[in-house]
């Protein structure tokens, strides 16, 4: 698994809910069947009010998102404890949120899906990176890059929940060290 991911940032501000992630009447999309974890990906951020966000996460029309990487303000992920919030930004090619600060319930399930890493950052990026910015994110040195003006902001680490996100999520991370059979 890469330590650096590197694209385009799609920025958000605080409280987006997993409403505005993944709205409800996607919920019947079955993950685990391609086709349909494919489409969720495609309505990943769908929720967003238009009026606060012109950008599209996944432009219309499309099945992946061109952004790699999320920045966002303070909660992200609140709301339901749905399961689908990280998958379908996973599914749409989301590799990482880097946000002041998570809903708990959505920090586990991005560790229990592995579907994308959910970076603490020490300071509030949503004011300064901008939605089409290109930025580097160093999973082992714990920085987040602004590519065009070489600004670094730190980053808290994953600690032990990298490993588990590293091997793909809880149940390939349990296969992997034995504590369950293969």
């Amino acid at each position: 698994m890469s330590t650096v991911i590197r694209g385009k940032a799609f920025v958000v501000r605080d409280n987006i809910d997993t409403d505005q992630i993944i709205p409800a009447q996607y919920l019947n999309l079955v993950p685990t069947i391609p086709e349909e974890y494919d489409k969720l990906g495609s309505y990943a951020l769908a929720g967003l009010p238009e009026s606060q966000y012109s950008a599209r996460f996944v432009p219309a029309g499309q099945m992946k998102t061109p952004y790699a990487i999320v920045i966002a303000g303070r909660n992200f992920g609140c709301g339901s404890s749905r399961e689908h919030a990280p998958i379908a930004l996973g599914a749409a090619g989301c590799q990482a949120v880097v946000a002041e600060s998570f809903a708990r319930i959505f920090f586990r399930n991005c560790v229990a899906t592995g579907e994308l890493y959910p970076v603490d950052a020490t300071a509030r990026i949503c004011e300064t990176v901008k939605t089409g910015d290109e930025v580097e994110l160093d999973l082992d040195k714990n920085t987040l890059t602004l590519v065009a003006n070489g600004k670094v902001i730190s980053t808290k680490s994953l600690g032990e929940a990298r490993p588990v996100i590293d091997a793909g999520g809880i149940f390939n991370f349990a296969r992997q060290t034995g504590m369950i059979k293969a």
